[in-house]
């Protein structure tokens, strides 16, 4: 990153050097930066100067022009806009990179970002990357011909081999589709990944002879369809639902278990539902130590005993692909509930060499399930039907600073999320702060409550346990029984916070630990009673 004016300067002059002489243009290509907005937030990075450092030393380098290509979001692509035209007035070609169908990744429709890229006097738009010729042909023949358009396809689709990623498309073959890109309007056309001088030389000689067209002729266009209205099977009734019904919500947290041996575990969710619980809710992997699939656990209780199943899903096992068709199967599966989250890390639990994925963090995963119930993935590809996810959202008000955590909460809920869950709270004080400092969002917040069993068990959620305080007071209100009182007095303070959460929010959140259910069936029917 320190070098980034030095290689891209010298990279100019090569390339300048290399063209004297001969009728060609140097353009200096810019990409996107490879994080979102959210965490170039987060991480305190000004996206504009990232861009205006590198294209200032492109322009010093000494190119004719400014390529901006392989953007997903159209935003990020007016920042980079931005800082070439702070710097300088010569052309600039405009280049997305999208799905056949014509959607952005940022949700944009290929037409909506060209019409406003040539609002602000960009002349040369195009698509690039993504996409082999095939599929490039296809997403030209969605494009009218109002401007200078630009295509800069794949090689096709690589394999990996030998720790290579290898591209198959012949220059000839690529070169006949060249000539189909020019008869959709095509004016600029090149090659992007997987693309050599022998393809580039082949398009060359393809379209020597051809003139660019003017007109395709009356089309209906097609690009970027409209989210559909079709929703994905039947899905259960929305613990929202109950609440705007007038009904109090109580959700039971029941871990999947770390063994095959499930019978116990299923016992135990039937006598939380017999005791008033609404839904179960399932970690996926917490503290990073294995357990048995919360998507299969969750689909069991659901259709062996109509349990509704409210998962958890963490950002931190899989890619944003992996996230993406977890999510459509518990769509598929009629599941709507689920709890974003980033997630511990792996080094922390039972298997410290596992990687960590992490390409998304918990606000960004509550946008792309945002999207999905739009009707569209994250690459902005049209599913042909709307998911119908409720998303929650994490909310820790035992934090150190909880003016930070009230911003990320509010973050979540403009993201998308539509209530949330907090991490245990054994402080009345803390259950009145957190709702006044939480009212204006105007969503349902479900206190956790985690009955506390003994003194020994309170010191090491305390220490040991992230994001979990258990007050000074509580602990010695614990420690000063004799062990046998130890799980009375832990089950008098959960009646404690369950009172102060019923009187102050429409439901309730049980923690049940280690499995023993039987505590926790006790706080359910003491809650609905209420």
């Amino acid at each position: 990153e320190g070098r980034v004016v030095e290689f891209n300067h010298a990279a100019a002059q090569l390339a300048k050097e290399s063209a004297a002489g001969k009728d060609v243009c140097v353009a200096g290509s810019v990409g996107p930066l490879g994080i979102s907005a959210l965490e170039a937030e987060e991480r305190g990075v000004d996206r504009g100067r990232c861009f205006y450092e590198q294209i200032q030393a492109l322009l010093e380098g000494g190119v004719d022009l400014i390529f901006l290509e392989t953007f997903m979001d159209d935003a990020e692509m007016q920042i980079a806009l931005d800082a070439k035209n702070s710097l300088s007035d010569c052309a600039t070609i405009c280049s997305f990179a999208c799905e056949p169908e014509g959607r952005l990744g940022s949700g944009v429709s290929i037409l909506e970002a060209f019409s406003k890229l040539r609002a602000g006097g960009v002349q040369i738009t195009g698509v690039n990357c993504m996409n082999g010729p095939h599929a490039t042909v296809q997403l030209l023949q969605r494009i009218p011909i109002d401007g200078l358009l630009a295509a800069y396809p794949n090689a096709g689709y690589p394999k990996y081999t030998d720790g290579r990623f290898i591209y198959h498309a012949a220059p000839d073959y690529f070169a006949q589709a060249a000539r189909e890109m020019v008869a959709e309007g095509a004016r600029l056309i090149g090659g992007c990944c997987g693309t050599n001088p022998r393809t580039i030389a082949a398009i060359s000689r393809a379209v020597a002879e051809l003139k660019p067209v003017r007109s395709k002729g009356i089309r209906v266009a097609a690009v970027a369809p409209a989210p559909a209205k079709k929703v994905v099977t039947t899905p259960e009734e929305s613990l929202l639902d109950k609440i705007a019904a007038g009904k109090r919500v109580i959700i039971c947290e029941l871990d999947p278990p770390k063994t095959l041996a499930l019978e116990k575990y299923f016992r135990g969710a039937q006598e939380l539902v017999s005791a008033g619980c609404d839904a179960i809710t399932l970690a996926d992997n917490s503290l990073a130590i294995l357990r048995v699939s919360n998507l299969a656990i969750g689909a069991m209780l659901k259709e062996r005993f109509g349990i509704t199943p409210l998962l958890h899903l963490s950002c931190r096992d899989k890619n944003v692909l992996g996230l993406q068709s977890e999510l459509l199967g518990m769509a598929a599966l009629g599941m709507r509930h689920v709890l974003p989250l980033t997630g511990d890390p792996a080094r922390v639990g039972d298997h410290p060499g596992a990687s960590s994925v992490y390409d998304v963090n918990s606000i960004e995963l509550i946008s792309i399930i945002a999207k999905l119930n739009d009707g569209f993935s994250h690459a902005g590809k049209s599913l042909k039907a709307r998911t119908q996810f409720v998303i929650g959202c994490t909310f820790n008000p035992n934090a150190k600073n909880l003016d930070s955590q009230i911003n990320r909460l509010e973050r979540k809920v403009a993201a998308g999320a539509r209530f949330a869950m907090t991490q245990p709270v054994f402080d009345v004080t803390l259950v009145e702060e957190t709702k006044r400092r939480t009212a204006h969002l105007n969503i349902p917040i479900f206190i956790g409550i985690w009955p506390l069993m003994s003194a020994r068990q309170a010191e090491f959620l305390h220490h040991e346990v992230p994001g979990i305080i258990v007050p000074d007071k509580i602990r010695k209100r614990i420690a000063d029984v004799p062990l046998e009182k130890a799980t009375e007095i832990g089950m008098e303070i959960a009646r404690e916070i369950v009172s102060s959460a019923g009187a102050e929010f429409p439901g309730i959140y049980l923690i049940t630990p280690f499995l023993h259910f039987d505590s926790t069936c006790e706080l359910a029917r003491f809650a609905r009673k209420m």
